[in-house]
């Protein structure tokens, strides 16, 4: 008979994020899948610590799941850098197949090495600034504006490539350094802006689409080893089906965003394709600089996945 098992589901975001939408889902389809056996218990809001503590808890095996931005693993698997380089998809279709297929999964087979194990990425969706000085409408409007950034080597280059005084902190700080100007602005998805209420201390809200971001949904590998492989069948099954549901959710919650956003009295912009491809062309040496770095079939791996989605 099997045996009951709880488990710990830790995460960074509020309970009424995507993310903690895609927790819930996975947590039913998991109770269905193993009639009540196994049972997931939530940990919105940074309740079981940050990124890096909710990540050595899980290598630890003292919790079972998490689901952070995949840009917090660039510190264990560096080539997870890739996914943080800015404008290589341009959409959710291209995003998905890349993420889906053959360079996300090659991303995925390094991580057991690192007592985590992988079920596939979540939207946490593409990446905006805001500020409270101007709105960006071209790259030299970054020029000068301290913005807050996640503590990501890829992230600080871009944004010192355009000028910017990027400024590494961490999320839970981030509120207070805007209320207080310590720092003029910040980039994240509209979702994560709208819920933390960012629209009450910054002003200006630009598309400026620079990088899609994911989260990734990770089991401590000594849990997993513990699982039987039905029961490790199950869970590949609820994360893959909660997958589509979290995608849909968080980019209906997007779209939402934005008009919810501009209804709080921000001011809402979008940038157009020549300067896009303008800031496009200003990163590039930041990409090429940190593949340099990584590992070449992997890079590779990329490159080709790049061209192959970027054709359909």
């Amino acid at each position: 008979a099997q045996q009951e098992r709880v488990i710990r589901f830790g995460h960074l975001n509020n309970a009424d994020h995507p993310v903690s939408l895609g927790v819930k889902r996975f947590a039913e389809l998991l109770a269905t899948k193993s009639g009540g056996k196994m049972k997931v218990q939530e940990f919105p809001a940074s309740q079981l610590g940050n990124e890096m503590q909710q990540q050595s808890a899980l290598q630890g095996g003292v919790q079972q799941m998490s689901a952070p931005a995949t840009t917090s693993l660039a510190g264990i698997v560096k080539e997870f850098g890739l996914l943080d380089f800015p404008f290589s998809v341009t959409d959710f279709a291209q995003a998905d197949a890349l993420l889906d297929g053959p360079l996300g999964q090659a991303l995925i087979a390094k991580l057991p090495d690192k007592g985590l194990v992988a079920l596939g990425y979540w939207d946490l969706g593409f990446r905006n600034v805001t500020n409270s000085k101007r709105p960006i409408t071209r790259p030299e409007d970054l020029e000068g504006l301290k913005i807050r950034v996640i503590p990501n080597p890829v992230f600080l280059e871009t944004f010192k490539a355009f000028k910017a005084n990027p400024v590494p902190m961490p999320f839970a700080e981030l509120y207070g350094a805007l209320e207080s100007k310590a720092v003029d602005g910040q980039e994240n998805p509209y979702a994560v802006i709208l819920s933390n209420k960012f629209f009450e201390v910054q002003k200006f809200v630009s598309a400026t689409n620079h990088v899609y971001a994911a989260n990734i949904v990770l089991v401590s590998k000594k849990f997993w080893d513990s699982l039987t492989p039905d029961e490790q069948k199950m869970m590949n099954e609820a994360a893959n089906e909660a997958r589509g549901y979290q995608r849909q959710v968080s980019r209906a919650a997007a779209h939402k965003a934005v008009g919810e956003l501009q209804a709080k009295g921000a001011q809402f912009n979008e940038l157009s394709a020549s300067e896009q491809a303008r800031m496009r062309e200003i990163a590039k040496p930041v990409i090429d600089k940190f593949a340099a770095q990584y590992d070449p079939s992997i890079v590779t791996l990329y490159s080709n996945e790049l061209a192959r989605i970027r054709k359909q």
